[in-house]
């Protein structure tokens, strides 16, 4: 079993299965929160997490599976095993330059659908508008290329982008990361984070 195996088995159950039955399946891994997953995580991804945050296994990312594996162990593992920590977001500047170097060499085109989805959710994650177009843009074609009958996470996830990018051209940033960030929060994102699902 190579060495990112391990991760993508967790992280994505049976790619081989519909990918509306691995989103609903994956569903609260993915985007819930729930202490014992935060746990698992730590316990069995912290290392790798730790070794590529510093700047290791760049080597993973020769191969289409593993250039993934890298961009959940920069992306989406730092945010389960730190979260509520400025660590959270410390993978994000590496992960967005693996994947904008990924997306020209059409790395992402070699995996299935629904593996396509972190990726895009790393530019998703960025604050910076550019990167946020280039979410909605990714988002928008997965969407178009997946059968009819399994559209409706990937309709989803869309929404989701285009959401993201409307904070992203209002603020310049996330407001709901201030506090962990040590930002000062203006009067208007103050008042924005008072709305109903203004934190995703």
């Amino acid at each position: 079993m190579s060495a990112w195996q391990l991760l993508l088995d967790w992280w994505f159950g049976d790619t081989e299965a519909s990918a509306s039955t691995v989103a609903t399946s994956r569903q609260g891994l993915w985007f819930g929160y729930r202490a014992e997953q935060d746990d698992e995580a730590r316990r069995l991804f912290g290392e790798p997490c730790a070794v590529a945050l510093a700047g290791g296994l760049q080597e993973w990312a020769a191969q289409p599976q593993g250039w993934l594996a890298l961009i959940l162990l920069l992306d989406q593992l730092p945010r389960m095993i730190h979260r509520g920590a400025p660590q959270a977001f410390s993978g994000d500047a590496r992960a967005q330059a693996l994947v904008r170097q990924g997306l020209e060499q059409g790395v992402d085109n070699r995996l299935p659908a629904i593996c396509r989805v972190f990726p895009y959710l790393v530019l998703e994650h960025a604050e910076d508008l550019a990167l946020q177009d280039e979410a909605v843009a990714g988002f928008a074609a997965l969407r178009d290329q997946v059968s009819t009958d399994q559209r409706a996470p990937f309709d989803g996830y869309l929404d989701y982008a285009e959401r993201h990018r409307q904070v992203i051209r209002r603020f310049g940033r996330f407001p709901h990361r201030n506090d962990i960030l040590g930002r000062t929060s203006s009067a208007e994102e103050r008042a924005f984070l008072e709305q109903p699902g203004s934190r995703f």
